[in-house]
């Protein structure tokens, strides 16, 4: 191209493209004064579009293609390269006004009146066979402990394949609860041991393949259930044993409402989050103070020779014994991947699940028991 292409434009912008092109423009004005002020007022040129493709990299070689000399206009571009897809392609908005959700409230997370109702005939039995026959009290001790061995056992069998031998574990325990009313401590103590040689006895007529964890499991079984629980008859041998034994029920029921009832009104603070995130620092408090007002009350009120300053005491004890007690088990039901241990009491769970805080409870109770009043 000459250089005198390049040099003043044409007197009109027709003209000015044709001459740059090489060629007449068809359709365009002719060049002259009627059309050039117009022409040169409305129109701006057209911009310079490079050779190249916009869009850069392999992967956008395929939307280069469909446009091979680039957009033609930078709007384009900026609309496919820099607006995201919600406002490339906004959806219409809803005439309907948008009302907020309605706040939640609190659930209990369990039936609340199917777990009052089992409660309430638990204690029914309990208390009547605890002031009508001795024996009969134990019997359902015994029994309990039964049915706790054969939920903790199947939790085992089922979730880690661990096989705790049960029939020894369900005669043993419950010979450990009778031994324990009727001979002591002493009594208790052998009947644990003659439990504990019965499982490693009884667990060699299978193959020796997870022996070792096996009678391991079954010894721990012996100890956390019927042990624990032979602590309650010993407190029924005293001369006021059945006051000892409602007094140790009241205390640790009296706890497990108090940080129940705080936790869940109160409650923002956890206290173990990793093993139970239901409890909070403030239901521990609450438990503390329930478990304080009606250690005295009972020391005062239904033990001989009890004062209302050991009732604090044994409150706090039991405050402390039941919290450790629910957040041990429910380290075993976080190992094992379950929620309760049974489903034998509506509202509640299984046995074990009631028993928790209350084994645990037992030793405690008594050992205050026998430094504040005696063991007679």
């Amino acid at each position: 191209m000459s250089d005198s292409s390049w040099g003043a434009p044409p007197s009109g912008q027709a003209g000015y493209w044709a001459s740059t092109v090489g060629g007449p423009v068809q359709g365009a004005a002719p060049a002259g004064p009627a059309y050039d002020a117009p022409v040169a007022q409305q129109t701006r040129p057209m911009p310079i579009v490079p050779d190249e493709p916009v869009f850069g990299g392999d992967q956008d070689d395929d939307r280069g293609a469909a446009r091979p000399s680039g957009p033609l206009f930078r709007d384009e571009t900026f609309q496919a390269r820099e607006l995201p897809a919600e406002t490339q392609n906004p959806e219409p908005m809803s005439d309907v006004p948008q009302t907020p959700p309605a706040p939640q409230k609190k659930s209990a997370g369990r039936d609340l009146s199917a777990a009052i109702g089992v409660g309430v005939g638990l204690g029914v039995v309990i208390v009547a066979s605890l002031f009508i026959v001795k024996a009969v009290f134990v019997g359902v001790v015994a029994i309990a402990v039964v049915v706790g061995l054969w939920e903790l056992t199947s939790r085992l069998q089922e979730r880690k394949g661990i096989k705790a031998p049960l029939v020894p574990l369900a005669v043993g325990g419950a010979a450990m609860v009778v031994a324990g009313y009727v001979r002591g401590a002493e009594g208790a103590w052998v009947a644990m041991a003659l439990t504990a040689l019965a499982v490693l006895v009884w667990r060699m007529t299978e193959p020796p393949e997870g022996y070792l964890k096996d009678v391991t499991a079954g010894v721990f079984a012996a100890f956390y259930v019927p042990f624990l629980a032979t602590f309650v008859a010993l407190l029924l041998t005293a001369d006021d044993g059945p006051w000892r034994v409602l007094t140790f029920l009241l205390l640790t029921v009296v706890s497990d409402t108090g940080a129940y009832a705080v936790g869940w009104r109160f409650g923002k603070h956890k206290l173990a989050p990793r093993i139970s995130p239901g409890k909070t620092r403030e239901g521990l408090l609450g438990a503390v103070l329930f478990a304080m007002v009606a250690g005295a009350l009972c020391m005062q009120f239904l033990i001989d020779d009890g004062a209302w300053w050991q009732g604090l005491l044994l409150g706090l004890a039991v405050a402390a014994s039941a919290t450790l007690g629910d957040l041990g088990e429910s380290m075993i039901k976080r190992d094992l991947g379950i929620k309760d241990m049974g489903t034998l009491l509506p509202g509640h769970g299984g046995i074990m699940d009631r028993l928790d805080s209350l084994l645990p409870t037992a030793p405690v109770v008594w050992l205050l028991m026998v430094v504040f009043v005696g063991s007679a």
